[in-house]
């Protein structure tokens, strides 16, 4: 007949065995963990840009074929330029993202020009993303996607005059 001494002895064997179990367990199991849940985490990243670029774009323009122009902040009483003014629109609507590389094209007046009244006007955007994942991202080109993002409208009948 066993002591109560050795019951509790053989108890804690049994426990330290399956301490170990689940320590080997956790050991496979949360690489694949961690890796699904970081993938997610940098294709989110990549639908977040790729959407809130679009938006930018469209925002953008959505305000120039208005023949509309914003107040210039550095000289006041005067005008930003159309183009200058839908990058400004564009870089609000796009909640820190980088749209310097935005281009702006028109049918009637080429590139850097966004047209005058009743012209196409085109707009579009090229952007990179590092990918924060590195096994995610070793299936990318240097760990980078680029983005590009583009847009036509038609201006509307506004006066010629705000052409610039």
């Amino acid at each position: 007949m066993q002591t109560r001494n050795e019951d509790v002895r053989l108890q804690q064997r049994g426990g330290g065995a399956t301490r170990g179990t689940s320590l080997l367990e956790f050991a496979l199991v949360a690489p694949m963990v961690f890796l699904l849940l970081f993938g997610v985490f940098d294709f989110t990243r990549l639908f977040y840009v790729e959407m809130t670029l679009q938006n930018a774009v469209r925002t953008a323009g959505r305000y120039g074929v208005t023949g509309n122009h914003l107040a210039d902040p550095n000289h006041p009483g005067q005008n930003l330029s159309r183009v200058s003014s839908m990058i400004q629109i564009a870089q609000q609507a796009a909640l820190g993202l980088d749209v310097s590389n935005m281009q702006i094209s028109s049918t009637g007046g080429g590139i850097g020009s966004a047209g005058g009244p009743q012209d196409t006007l085109t707009i579009s955007l090229t952007t990179n993303l590092k990918l924060l994942t590195p096994i995610v991202a070793q299936f990318f080109n240097n760990g980078t996607y680029t983005f590009t993002v583009a847009v036509s409208f038609k201006n509307e009948a506004f006066p010629p005059g705000n052409t610039v």
